[in-house]
C-alpha cells in the first residue's frame, strides 16, 4: 500500500469513493470536492490545499493523498498541517478513509502508519487524532499505530468523540 497524490485518471473512482463515504458513513472523501466542480479545478485546489493559498474560510492548510495497491484505490489520508478550533475538537492532523470494499484488511493501519511519516516530515510533533466513540475499527486503528487516549466530549450532534495523540 501506499499513499500518492491524485491524478487526472483518478476522478471517476475518486467521485464515486465521495458519493459511497458520504451515504455510508457521513462524511467526505475527496476533501473539499463540490459536484459543479471540473477535475482540473479541484486538483489546482488540492495544490493550493498544501501550500496554504488560496483556502476556503475554516480550512487549514493540508496534503490529501489516496492510498493505493497496485493501481486500485482503496482509502485515502487527509494530513492536516496546523489545527484549527473545529480541528482540535473534531478531526485532528489526521483523517483518514478506507472504501467499503477493502475494509478489514489492515490497509487503515497501514494509511494512518504512511500519515504519520509524512506528517512529521511536514514538521508535526505531537499528532492529535479523533474518532467516534462507537466507531470500534477506527479506535483499533489508532491505539495500534501509537495513539494514546487523552479525553473524550460530546459534539454538538450527540456523538462523543475520541482525542487520542501519537507523540
Amino acid at each position: 500500500m501506499r499513499l500518492r497524490p491524485l491524478r487526472a485518471s483518478d476522478e471517476q473512482v475518486v467521485r464515486a469513493a465521495h458519493e459511497e463515504i458520504a451515504r455510508i458513513d457521513g462524511f467526505d472523501f475527496a476533501l473539499g470536492l463540490t459536484p459543479a466542480m471540473s477535475w482540473p479545478e479541484y486538483l489546482a485546489a488540492l495544490d493550493d490545499y498544501r501550500h496554504g493559498v488560496n483556502l476556503p474560510v475554516g480550512i487549514v492548510p493540508a496534503t490529501f493523498l489516496v492510498a493505493t495497491i497496485g493501481d486500485e484505490i482503496v482509502g485515502r489520508a487527509a494530513i492536516r498541517h496546523t489545527l484549527n478550533d473545529h480541528l482540535r475538537q473534531r478531526g485532528g492532523h489526521i483523517g483518514y478513509a478506507v472504501l467499503l470494499a477493502y475494509r478489514r484488511r489492515g490497509y487503515g493501519t497501514q494509511i494512518l502508519r504512511e500519515s504519520v511519516q509524512i506528517a512529521r516530515r511536514i514538521g508535526i510533533g505531537d499528532i492529535l487524532i479523533s474518532c467516534e466513540e462507537t466507531n470500534i475499527g477506527s479506535r483499533r486503528i489508532i491505539e495500534s499505530g501509537g495513539g494514546r487516549f487523552d479525553s473524550a466530549a460530546t459534539w454538538h450532534d450527540g456523538n462523543r468523540i475520541r482525542h487520542y495523540w501519537i507523540k
